[in-house]
């Protein structure tokens, strides 16, 4: 398998279990009066956890690297 289908798979498969998680917070956690921004709505929270995922997914910088 080469790279970049390797990290293709790990990007959406990263990106699907946030969203899942996302849409489980809401689920299970939810604010129940509808008057929190993230957690109120199903699309909202799953959209947040989608980029949580994503944000998860990406390197960093080493710190012993140079440039």
């Amino acid at each position: 398998m080469k790279l970049k289908e390797y990290l293709n798979i790990r990007t959406v498969a990263s990106v699907l279990v946030g969203a899942l998680t996302g849409f489980g917070y809401y689920h299970f956690v939810g604010c129940r009066t509808g008057s929190c921004p993230i957690t109120g709505n199903p699309y909202i929270s799953t959209l947040y956890g989608a980029m949580m995922g994503l944000i998860f997914v990406f390197p960093s910088r080493q710190t012993g690297q140079s440039k």
